[in-house]
């Protein structure tokens, strides 16, 4: 399977929404989306859905956390949202929970965000 990837702007935060296998083979496309979305847009803000993501691997840790450290320069923040249990113990396993906030839900996050829903 694929990685299906929808972005939306809401304020200064980009949405991402993943669906399917955040894998080696679909690493790249993301963070070229998501980065030219945020050069373009000039956002500062994160917030990533992964209540679809069915698969991620180290390479999709990578590119969380390279856009994490990206948006933590221009003073931003990065929240995930509607996580599985699988990813979830991913994401505890490689400390990425240490610098990223997670939520229950999207409204959730982009009340975190300072973004009213």
């Amino acid at each position: 399977m694929s990685l299906l990837i929808d972005l939306e702007t809401r304020g200064n935060v980009l949405c991402v929404r993943l669906e399917g296998e955040l894998d080696h083979h679909t690493a790249m496309a993301l963070r070229k989306q998501v980065d030219a979305a945020l050069q373009e847009q000039q956002l500062i803000h994160i917030l990533v859905n992964l209540e679809k993501l069915t698969f991620m691997d180290s390479s999709g840790l990578g590119v969380i956390l390279g856009r994490y450290k990206y948006v933590h320069t221009l003073g931003g923040e990065m929240v995930v949202c509607s996580i599985s249990p699988q990813i979830k113990r991913l994401f505890e396993m490689s400390g990425l929970f240490k610098i990223v906030r997670l939520e229950l839900n999207e409204n959730d996050a982009l009340l975190a965000l300072g973004v009213a829903s």
